[in-house]
């Protein structure tokens, strides 16, 4: 798996248009305080056009940040497709206590360090289970099993052939900063994106599973520097 970091600033939109044109999905981060920022509009817009399917991580969450219905909604609103919340935060900034995943009906728990940074799970339990309660506290508990029981009802079960023909959103939560989610969202990631497709060469379909080494070339830049080649 080849995963291909595009920068976000409008400087260097060409740059990201020019990536866009090699992927078969996208990842779209989404700042959990700010929501979709003007220039991640455009590279949707972008993605929508050339029917690549779109994953969206909401990042930040160990930060002060928007209501997370909030944030699916406005998902949907602007984007114009189907939210499915594969995993779901439980509290956000200093009270950010890890995720839940909904598929598979576990809580993964984080707690943070002396120094204020975070480690991988500690525990891996069910949502009823008392350690859950314990960590989260009765008020954010309360909170998150009513937005978990809420989602059933607002938004709709996930399913690959929507997400694939790009009319669905997979969108987990976490914090990239300090690996909140992110193995949750890349395992989920590897076994819904579409494998690698074929391209166009001089008229010929280049299939990518053939037995002859092959490449996409998406960018080729001229007159560099020599010691930057």
């Amino acid at each position: 798996v080849n995963l291909l970091d595009t920068p976000g600033h409008h400087d260097f939109s060409e740059d990201t248009y020019r990536v866009l044109s090699a992927v078969d999905a996208a990842v779209m981060v989404i700042d959990a305080g700010k929501g979709i920022e003007p220039q991640t509009l455009k590279l949707f817009e972008v993605c929508r056009r050339r029917g690549v399917p779109i994953f969206v991580f909401i990042n930040k969450m160990d930060r002060p940040s928007r209501p997370p219905l909030e944030l699916i909604d406005e998902l949907e609103k602007v984007l114009g497709l189907a939210p499915a919340p594969v995993n779901w935060p439980l509290g956000d900034g200093p009270r950010f206590r890890g995720v839940y995943d909904r598929n598979k009906g576990e809580v993964h728990l984080f707690e943070r360090t002396p120094r204020g940074a975070f480690k991988a799970p500690l525990e891996v339990a069910g949502i009823e289970d008392e350690k859950v309660r314990e960590v989260l506290g009765e008020d954010l508990y309360e909170t998150v099993t009513q937005e978990v029981d809420l989602l059933d009802g607002v938004t709709e079960p996930l399913d690959l052939e929507r997400v694939l023909a790009g009319e669905q959103m997979p969108i987990y939560f976490g914090s990239a900063m300090n690996n909140f989610g992110v193995q949750n969202m890349l395992e989920s990631f590897l076994e819904m994106a579409p494998p690698p497709v074929g391209r166009v060469s001089d008229g010929e379909l280049i299939n990518p599973r053939t037995d002859h080494f092959s490449g996409f070339v998406f960018k080729i830049q001229a007159n560099m520097n020599p010691r930057h080649r």
